[in-house]
């Protein structure tokens, strides 16, 4: 017997999944644009950042290095804005935060070698071996490092949602962007990051404990502590 669908059941069909449509894509727009609106308050100039009192740490985020040990360009920007900050005096400590949980794939002591080769101390360089999300490294930077004030370092893209993950953890927060050039593929990182930013808005209302716990290390001590070479 075959199921007969006149035409007014597939206009109302259609109306209805165009209605869910348009709604779907009102949440997923308005939720990103609160938490941009969020974090775009709380995103300085570098000279801006100089004027912040007693801050904890600068927390420079991980992202791709090469096959080589090198860091990607959007690292090596992003190192290059945390040492200087550093060297300026808009915080005492540096915490690199990325991720090690391979031993063939390795952000961190790149990034810490970085820092090092510029003339950091490298007792001011902490290293966080399991940021290995944007909510992971806001949630050790408090749990783990016990900062309490921080300075956050990576494209300006990104640090909306970073600003926004931190400060719902109860991080007083700022970001520093990082953009000293274009990249190849940043459309493609805005969309996801659009993606990024919806889910993350839920994170932090839920506020998921973290996995990889462990002693505390206060970033105001020694960052020799988290070396593991």
């Amino acid at each position: 017997m075959k199921l007969k669908i006149n035409r007014k059941t597939v206009l109302i069909i259609l109306a209805v999944l165009g209605a869910l449509a348009v709604l779907g894509a009102a949440v997923v727009f308005g939720i990103n644009g609160c938490v941009v609106h969020f974090g775009e308050k709380y995103i300085l100039s570098p000279m801006e950042s100089l004027t912040l009192s007693d801050m904890d740490c600068i927390l420079v985020l991980g992202c791709g290095v090469r096959d080589d040990g090198t860091p990607s360009h959007m690292l090596e920007d992003r190192l290059r804005r945390g040492v200087e900050l550093y060297k300026a005096g808009a915080a005492p400590k540096l915490i690199m935060s990325g991720d090690h949980g391979r031993t063939n794939y390795d952000e961190v002591n790149t990034m810490k070698q970085y820092a090092i080769d510029a003339g950091v101390p490298s007792a001011d360089i902490f290293m966080d071996h399991a940021g290995f999300s944007t909510y992971e490294s806001m949630y050790r930077a408090k749990d783990i490092f016990c900062a309490e004030k921080i300075l956050i370092v990576s494209q300006e893209y990104h640090l909306h949602r970073a600003i926004y993950l931190a400060r719902a953890l109860g991080l007083e927060a700022y970001g520093v962007a990082a953009d000293y050039r274009t990249y190849s593929g940043q459309l493609y990182r805005d969309i996801r990051e659009i993606l990024a930013r919806d889910k993350d808005f839920f994170v932090a209302i839920f506020q998921p404990d973290y996995p990889y716990d462990g002693e505390t290390i206060p970033v105001f001590g020694n960052g020799d502590l988290t070396n593991d070479k």
